[in-house]
This record gives structure tokens, sequence and C-alpha cells, in this order.
């Protein structure tokens, strides 16, 4: 990964919490790599923003044409976000349909939006961090609005770290 990751991450994050595109440009901080994660901070007026992300090991079909795909995990204290995750996908999502984050025997059912996806309650959240934590891949499946089916596998190997500089970064 790279500092590309993490723009395209704050950027997701950015729109998804409506600042646009100034508090994008401002630049992250990397607080460390984990393995298959990265930690990231950024400062903006409305305070500090912290993520972890990662892409996907392997993704089928392989030969789908896609934009970058992550998973993110956010936290934003002065909005009292913590610890919530989202799927930036890589196409457009069919209209209506639901990405599904399987983690060992759990499944969660995220609700979508072009090329976003993000879970109904703040249990689920954490239950899906809980699972994250305690696994070692997490499958992530969707379908474009073209009707193909995606699946995403990503190594959970890191995350705990990673959701720990987050934790300390974004106190």
């Amino acid at each position: 990964m790279s500092l590309t990751i993490a723009r395209v991450g704050l950027a997701a994050v950015a729109v998804a919490a409506g600042l646009g595109v100034a508090a994008a440009q401002q630049g992250p901080t990397l607080l460390g790599t984990q393995d298959a994660w990265e930690a990231y901070k950024n400062n903006d007026g409305r305070g500090a923003v912290c993520w972890a992300v990662s892409q996907p090991q392997t993704k089928e079909p392989a030969a789908a044409k896609r934009d970058p795909i992550y998973f993110l995990i956010t936290t934003w204290p002065k909005a009292s976000i913590a610890n919530e995750p989202s799927v930036v996908i890589g196409y457009q999502f069919k209209e209506g349909a639901t990405a599904t984050v399987e983690v060992g025997s759990d499944k969660f059912t995220f609700f979508t939006k072009a090329d976003g996806a993000w879970l109904q309650s703040k249990q689920d959240e954490q239950r899906l961090v809980t699972a994250m934590r305690s696994s070692g891949e997490m499958r992530v499946k969707g379908i474009s609005k073209r009707g193909t089916l995606t699946t995403d596998t990503y190594s959970l190997k890191g995350i705990s770290a990673a959701l720990d500089k987050v934790a300390e970064g974004c106190k």
C-alpha cells in the first residue's frame, strides 16, 4: 500500500462525512503499517479523523475492470464515530443491492450507495470489528450495476495493531 491508498481512503472518509475535497487535500499522516493494514490520521477544522485501511489479497473475478478497492475502519471522535467499517468496492453497486462481509462463520449485511457500503448499526459495527480482530481472513461480496458478482478476500493479519494505532492517534 502507499500514500495513494491513504489519499483515496481519506477522500472516501471525507465524502462520506460531507467535508469535500479541501479536507482530503491536506494529506494524512501514516501512523503505522501492520502487515496487510495501514493506519492514518488527518486533522481539519472538525478535528482528527483516523482510519485503518487495507486492499484485498485476491479479487474475483480477477479480470473484472474495477477502480481501486479498499476496506476502511474509521474513527472520528468529534463526530462520535468509532471503528466504523466501510467498503470502497471499485465499481458502482447495483441499485438496491447489499454487500456481504464474511468473517469466519459471521455474516454482515452492508447497505450500499454508489461505490461505498456501510453497516446500519453501531452494534453490528462492534460485532464485525471484534470478529475481525480474532480471525485471519475476511471476504467482501457485492454485485455491480452490470450484474457481476465479485468476491474480495482480505488478510486480517495486522488489523488489531492497526486499530490500536487508530485508537491511540485519535484520542
